[in-house]
């Protein structure tokens, strides 16, 4: 389940870029998971804009920088597309359409029995079910034009881009692979970051639907080197700012909550978990509010990670869960 349009099979880079950072993760072994090297950069605002790159020269140069930083120069890189470039969508197709044939005939049928929100898309394609003569599939799609950019902006920085997926599926994948999954549960993973709240919902191991909300990044946080001497973002204004606009996303957590029960399962079913991961740097105060104001188990995946990657900071958990990913 990812958006395949790369091949390869060598040990690799997992590489995270978002509206305010580039991060990466590199395994030494994936079982048990042994973490060999992480890094992380900030980058300045307005270079890439709910997950769209703005700047490719200053982003290019920046890259630059970091791959010769931590000497990764032509490396195999797997990377995320970014949340708000991606939909999930159910799609009934006729039984008789055999799977070297699906990907033909969505192209066929996009536009007249298929509609997405963008031309050209990229996607990839997961089996439900079979039932009155129709295969229910998952269809992940993105657009084209930008899955490319991000794959040609790495091959232009001697990177080899051998796999895209999505954030949800790299958080789920980390989250199963250290046996917090449990059976016939509905998972509700929350990508809580700086810039964006992305939800996906997941019945059993299979992410059925996808949203994700844009956040007003203040202009009050401010770069500095951390006790540990790296560097982290310090917020210099007045937290009581945060308090509205963590309400507002708390009421899209709960519509979303009750668009599951009542719209998509009519009632039958409702979320059992939710699993909470992100970079905001107030996750802590977070994490509380929403143990607190859910009357549903809020679990993190800090605490079940093994010893030899308990030292990376939560920002660097999708590059891990990445790194977990088969190719």
């Amino acid at each position: 389940m990812a958006i395949s349009i790369f091949t390869g099979r060598k040990k690799m880079i997992n590489l995270v870029l978002n509206d305010h950072s580039i991060r990466y993760v590199e395994l030494k072994q994936r079982n048990p998971i042994v973490v060999s090297a992480t890094g992380e950069r900030f980058l300045p605002a307005g270079i890439i804009s709910d997950g769209k790159i703005q700047d490719v020269e200053t982003l290019s140069f920046i890259l630059d920088e970091c791959i010769a930083d931590w000497g990764i120069k032509n490396r195999e890189v797997r990377f995320l597309v970014p949340d708000s470039l991606v939909i999930i969508r159910k799609v009934a197709i006729p039984v008789d359409v055999k799977d070297d044939e699906i990907q033909g005939y969505l192209y066929l049928e996009l536009g007249s029995s298929i509609h997405l929100p963008f031309d050209e898309p990229v996607f990839d394609t997961f089996p439900v079910s079979v039932e009155n003569n129709k295969r229910e599939i998952l269809l992940f799609a993105a657009p084209e034009e930008y899955v490319l950019e991000y794959a040609n902006l790495l091959k232009e920085a001697r990177l080899k881009p051998v796999a895209a997926d999505i954030s949800p599926l790299a958080a789920y994948r980390l989250y199963h692979f250290l046996g917090l999954s449990e059976e016939n549960e509905n998972l509700m993973t929350i990508q809580f970051d700086l810039g964006v709240v992305s939800m996906c919902i997941f019945e059993g191991t299979i992410p059925i639907f996808m949203r994700h909300i844009p956040v007003e990044m203040q202009s009050d946080w401010q770069v500095k080197l951390g006790i540990s001497g790296t560097q982290e973002l310090s917020f210099e204004g007045d937290a009581n700012e945060f308090v509205f606009q963590f309400e507002d996303i708390y009421k899209e957590i709960n519509k979303l909550l009750d668009f599951y029960r009542y719209s998509l399962t009519h009632g039958k079913n409702s979320i059992t978990k939710i699993l909470l991961n992100g970079d905001h740097p107030m996750m802590t105060k977070i994490i509380n509010e929403m143990s607190e104001r859910f009357e549903i188990q809020v679990v993190t995946l800090e605490k079940k990670l093994p010893e030899a990657a308990s030292g990376i900071s939560r920002a660097h958990y999708l590059a891990l869960g990445l790194g977990l990913k088969e190719v």
